[in-house]
């Protein structure tokens, strides 16, 4: 038996060991049962910090001391609950648990114990991602992610606070979107021409639509008397399935006005359509797309990129995707003298500074164009 020592702060026994014991007994606020702490320190006046610790952690709603199942061990758990059971998009999930399961759960960092884990564990996790040469994208996404599934761990009582928070977010410099010229776009539009995704690359090319946004557009979306198309749905591969699911944000949906000549050739895309849907007969599978396959399934993704990186080849430029046509028409814009507003109204961006810092470069001629007008205006 230890010998027991009376004190202010708290109950410290001497155990036959050497070390002094100091006990709490609290309520369980998740159980609302009573429970009972005990803490170990070589001398009794570190017992009684280390109960006084505890103490100030009940009162201030956090668990008295920290769990020791390992962060890998947690974070699985969240990715199967938590992150499963959340309203994100199923392409953000699933990116999520990649991250989570390559970087996160494994070692050195996903064998750490709850209650060992420190700020210093976090930035070291950061430096080692940095040295594998991963992108600065990745570092921070993996660190949207660590500080999601430990808050988790802070709300279920298994942490007093979140390493995570305490370290600054990784930062991501912005690189401007590449684009091509008015010409250089038509040039690879006409190598696609006799593509059967030329249709799309030219509505994308003309009203800058997301690449998943074209995909996933429906006839019941487009009003061709009208002229215009409601962005609702946009499509993406998520686990290896085709899914077609809401846009990335409020400012996603939108209404984008069509080019006469657009709505010429949305007539005779869904003419031809039609005519398919004849020829498939009962093997026809309706989803109320604009662009599908000769049976009416979503258009692979890859397929569509194919056609492109095969056009641009024909026109002699290289490193160009779906995505550079969206880019070309909202420097085209801007380069026009269209608001930015108007611009990120358009394109969908969920603010003005989104817009600027993707596309903030002003060509040569437009920067001359603008001190000339100047110029003018001053009378020089």
């Amino acid at each position: 038996m230890g010998t027991r020592r009376e004190n202010g702060a708290g109950n410290v026994y001497r155990r036959p060991y050497g070390l002094y014991e100091a006990r709490l007994r609290y309520l369980d606020p998740a159980t609302g049962k009573r429970k009972r702490i005990s803490v170990y320190a070589p001398t009794p006046k570190a017992a009684r910090a280390k109960l006084k610790a505890a103490r100030d952690r009940l009162e201030a709603g956090a668990p008295p001391r920290d769990a020791t199942r390992t962060v890998g061990d947690w974070l699985k758990h969240w990715r199967a609950t938590t992150l499963a059971a959340s309203d994100r998009k199923a392409s953000t999930k699933e990116l999520y648990a990649t991250l989570c399961r390559c970087y996160l759960e494994t070692a050195p960092f996903g064998v750490i114990s709850l209650d060992r884990l420190r700020p210093t564990d976090v930035e070291a996790l950061i430096l080692a991602m940095r040295e594998r040469g991963l992108s600065a994208s990745t570092i921070r996404s993996t660190n949207t992610v660590a500080r999601a599934g430990l808050d988790g761990a802070v709300r279920d009582g298994l942490l007093g606070r979140n390493p995570v928070a305490l370290v600054r977010r990784p930062g991501v410099t912005r690189r401007e979107a590449r684009h091509l010229a008015a010409d250089t776009v038509t040039a690879v539009l006409a190598a696609a021409a006799r593509s059967r995704y030329h249709s799309i690359l030219l509505l994308i090319a003309a009203t800058g639509l997301r690449r998943g946004e074209a995909r996933g557009l429906r006839w019941c979306d487009v009003d061709l008397d009208a002229g215009v198309l409601r962005v609702v749905a946009t499509h993406s591969r998520v686990s290896g399935a085709i899914e077609i699911s809401e846009p990335k944000s409020v400012r996603s949906r939108r209404v984008v006005p069509l080019h006469p000549s657009i709505v010429a050739l949305l007539r005779r895309h869904h003419t031809e359509q039609l005519r398919e849907r004849l020829r498939a007969a009962n093997q026809w599978q309706d989803h109320g797309l604009v662009f599908c396959t000769e049976l009416g399934r979503p258009v692979e993704p890859r397929n569509v990129l194919r056609v492109i990186e095969t056009a641009a080849r024909t026109a002699g430029v290289d490193g160009i995707g779906v995505h550079t046509l969206r880019h070309s028409a909202a420097v085209a814009w801007l380069e026009s003298g269209v608001h930015i507003k108007a611009v990120a109204d358009l394109l969908g961006h969920s603010s003005v500074s989104v817009t600027g810092d993707t596309y903030g470069h002003t060509s040569d001629d437009a920067a001359r164009a603008a001190i000339a007008n100047l110029g003018a205006r001053l009378g020089l």
